[in-house]
């Protein structure tokens, strides 16, 4: 079965273009929704891909129906495909997952999505690296000082008070207490 997916981005226009071309491509239940491209949760599109099987195709005019960047396409595309189902974009032709050519384009952009992902993962890691290396503390500011965490371990361990009172006296949670070592 093939399935459409119309979509528009305000109240004041409409899907009815965007029916017609589907239907006219075969397109025998279609899936309308007034949303924002940049939402990631679409209730029209979610019942859509909940509802495809082996051997469907989802079908949209263009790639902008479908998704608002590389990495939402990827990830909508990845949940059409792991169904055993195909893609087409009537206005992309490259982009059409029920063809070699277009399964070979699509594997190419994922390829260069995963390719981006690495480069900025190596980038913030760097980012890190110089930072540390300028001292800049990173992650979360201690709750306690060396001083209190010094008291708590000396009224945990010496004089026994229980982990709930220290805790409280400092405004932490017990298991900050329980944590410290010396």
């Amino acid at each position: 079965m093939i399935y459409g997916y119309a979509r528009i981005s305000t109240d004041g226009q409409s899907v009815t273009a965007q029916v017609a071309v589907l239907r006219k491509h075969g397109a025998g239940k279609v899936f309308r929704e007034v949303a924002s491209g940049a939402k990631t949760d679409r209730p029209q599109l979610r019942r859509l891909l909940a509802g495809i099987n082996a051997g469907d195709v989802v079908m949209v005019t263009r790639l902008d129906r479908l998704a608002r960047s590389t990495r939402d396409l990827l990830n909508t595309l990845e949940a059409i495909t792991s169904k055993k189902a195909g893609f087409r974009s009537l206005g992309d032709a490259w982009a059409d997952t029920t063809t070699a050519h277009g399964r070979l384009m699509l594997t190419v952009l994922g390829g260069l999505a995963e390719f981006e992902r690495d480069l900025i993962r190596a980038r913030s890691s760097d980012g890190r690296e110089r930072a540390k290396a300028r001292g800049v503390k990173l992650g979360r500011k201690p709750k306690l000082t060396e001083h209190q965490k010094r008291e708590a371990i000396r009224r945990r361990d010496h004089d026994g008070e229980p982990v709930r009172e220290i805790a409280r006296s400092y405004n932490v949670s017990h298991s900050t207490i329980s944590r410290l070592t010396e």
